[in-house]
C-alpha cells in the first residue's frame, strides 16, 4: 500500500464552492480506477475546525504502484496541475490499515477526516513507533478507515482516520471535511500490519 497526498492552499477569500463543484463534477472519475484503494477528497476551510487556511488536499491509498503511476502521469493529475499549478506530492509507505464499524461493510461514507504526522526522533526505533501507532488506531464505532504509513526519507509517521460524522474531539491532527470518497479497491487492501 502507498499513501499519497498533495495540498493546494488557496487564498483566504477563495470561494470554496468552486472546489465543491469541481469534486461534484469530477469526483466520480476515479470511482473505478485500477489499483486505487481509496481517494478521499478533503478540504479545509479557513475559520472552521481551527483551520487557518482554505485548502484542497486529496488523500490516496494505492493498492498498486502501477495505479498510482497511471494517475500521476495521466489526464487527471495533468488537469489539476493545469488549473492550480503542479503541487508537491507527499508519499508514504503503507504500514497498516484498519476498518471500523463504518468501514468497508458500512453503508455510510465518511464525512470528516483527521491526519496526524510526527517526525520520529533519531533515538526512536521506527518499527516500535509503527507498532505503537497501529496499536493505537481508534476503536470507535464512527471510524470508517484508519491507516498508518511512514516516509523513510524524513522518518515521518502518518496516521489518517476517516470518520462517519464529526471526528472525536480528542482525535489528533489536522481536521478535514470529506467531499467524496472513491473506493474502487478498498476491500482489496490488506488490513492489519503490512510486513
Amino acid at each position: 500500500m502507498h499513501a499519497m497526498q498533495y495540498e493546494i492552499t488557496l487564498p483566504a477569500d477563495y470561494d470554496m464552492g468552486i472546489i465543491r463543484k469541481r469534486v461534484a463534477d469530477k469526483g466520480h472519475l476515479l470511482d473505478a480506477h485500477p489499483g486505487l484503494g481509496l481517494k478521499v477528497y478533503l478540504v479545509r476551510e479557513r475559520g472552521q475546525d481551527g483551520s487557518p487556511v482554505n485548502q484542497y488536499a486529496p488523500f490516496y491509498l494505492w493498492r498498486t504502484a502501477e495505479g498510482m503511476n497511471s494517475f500521476l502521469w495521466g489526464p487527471g493529475f495533468r488537469g489539476l496541475s493545469a488549473d492550480f499549478g503542479r503541487p508537491v506530492v507527499h508519499h508514504w509507505l503503507g504500514s497498516g490499515l484498519a476498518h471500523g464499524g463504518a468501514g468497508v461493510a458500512g453503508e455510510a461514507d465518511p464525512t470528516t477526516a483527521t491526519r496526524d504526522t510526527v517526525r520520529l526522533p533519531e533515538a526512536v526505533d521506527p518499527a516500535e513507533a509503527v507498532e505503537r501507532a497501529l496499536a493505537e488506531l481508534p476503536a470507535d464505532p464512527a471510524l470508517h478507515t484508519a491507516a498508518v504509513a511512514v516516509d523513510p526519507s524524513r522518518w515521518e509517521l502518518l496516521r489518517l482516520a476517516l470518520w462517519r460524522g464529526p471526528a472525536p474531539q480528542d482525535a489528533p491532527g489536522i481536521r478535514y471535511q470529506v467531499l467524496h470518497l472513491s473506493r474502487p479497491e478498498l476491500d482489496r487492501l490488506p488490513t492489519g500490519r503490512h510486513w
